[in-house]
């Protein structure tokens, strides 16, 4: 049995149900529309934003799962997936999981249009039902996702990116949902606000640890899906790039600025670039960085009770770091 299947055991029952209300919450009088989302339904990923919902909700309530909580993974996963429709509309991309992204069948006005119609599909999920506590724990995270977007792209420009500010972006662009979901999760089934905060910030340390495992992915050779170099053509600066512009000589500083502002399309200096970053220590520094984050989410379910709920987010946390992909 593979490790997702693992995670998905002690809530099997409830990701089936999950499955059909996430595509009815999808539904829509325009035909479009509807094929549409039914091609995003049946090319989804491994799901584990609503994994996050049910495991924590069952964790702090000892097995309870309710209709608010189907409504909190629904409205997760519509946001999730709106984002991913857009961020290919931004990035021009046209593959999504090794299939054609929504931008690339439809094109990008019908893709744009598409991620606005799930967000407000996943907003008014919320309204309908009263659930004006979920809405508020999603909606800052709409807006802090937004946030590091655009924080990422302004600092870009200026390659001037501190290790606090990356955090900062991380945190926003990727931690935020996840912390999200847990805090969604534990909302759902209890009224009790400290284990709430203490679930979101178990999601946000995941979160980041989840983030830096995907940039260190920049510098590795293994088939994953994502040609290695991308962030620094895009000239993203992530963590093991940091550490070293942070730790080298100010000649060395020059040579790797100039090489990502200016050179950072040709293949033979981005490889320099990686051999640069790894023979610095980049790489061990994340690595141990994100094993910090993931040391520090795991004591946060110390003082629960024993359960298969429990052992499953502890897989999930170590699979975050481990995954090849």
């Amino acid at each position: 049995m593979n490790v997702t299947s693992q995670i998905k055991q002690p809530i099997f029952k409830e990701m089936e149900l999950f499955e059909k209300k996430f595509y009815e919450s999808m539904t829509s009088q325009v035909a479009l529309l509807n094929r549409i989302t039914y091609y995003i339904v049946n090319r989804k990923g491994k799901q584990m934003r609503p994994m996050f919902v049910f495991l924590t909700s069952k964790m702090v309530s000892e097995g309870i799962v309710n209709d608010r909580t189907y409504r909190g993974a629904c409205v997760i996963e519509l946001i999730h997936t709106a984002t991913l429709v857009h961020d290919d509309v931004v990035d021009d991309s046209n593959r999504r999981r090794g299939f054609f992204s929504i931008n690339a069948l439809w094109k990008n006005k019908i893709a744009v249009l598409v991620g606005d119609y799930l967000l407000s599909k996943g907003l008014l999920l919320s309204i309908d039902n009263g659930d004006f506590d979920l809405l508020r724990i999603i909606s800052v995270a709409v807006r802090e996702m937004s946030e590091g977007e655009l924080l990422q792209i302004e600092k870009a420009r200026r390659l001037d990116i501190t290790e606090d500010v990356y955090y900062d972006i991380i945190r926003k662009k990727t931690a935020t949902l996840i912390a999200a979901c847990c805090a969604l999760g534990a909302k759902s089934v209890i009224e009790d606000d400290v284990q709430v905060e203490n679930m979101r910030k178990f999601g946000e340390l995941i979160g980041m640890a989840f983030q830096i495992k995907d940039d260190l992915f920049d510098y590795t050779d293994e088939a994953i899906g994502k040609p290695t170099g991308i962030d620094i053509k895009e000239q993203k600066m992530t963590l093991p790039l940091i550490h070293v512009l942070n730790t080298c000589t100010s000649k060395e500083k020059s040579w790797l600025i100039n090489s990502i502002k200016n050179h950072n399309k040709d293949k033979k200096r981005v490889k320099e670039v990686i051999a640069f970053v790894k023979n610095n220590n980049g790489l061990v520094y994340a690595e141990n960085k994100m094993i910090e984050f993931q040391q520090e989410a795991l004591s946060l379910l110390d003082n629960y009770p024993d359960s298969e709920y429990k052992d499953a987010l502890i897989l999930m946390v170590n699979y975050v770091i481990e995954r090849k992909k």
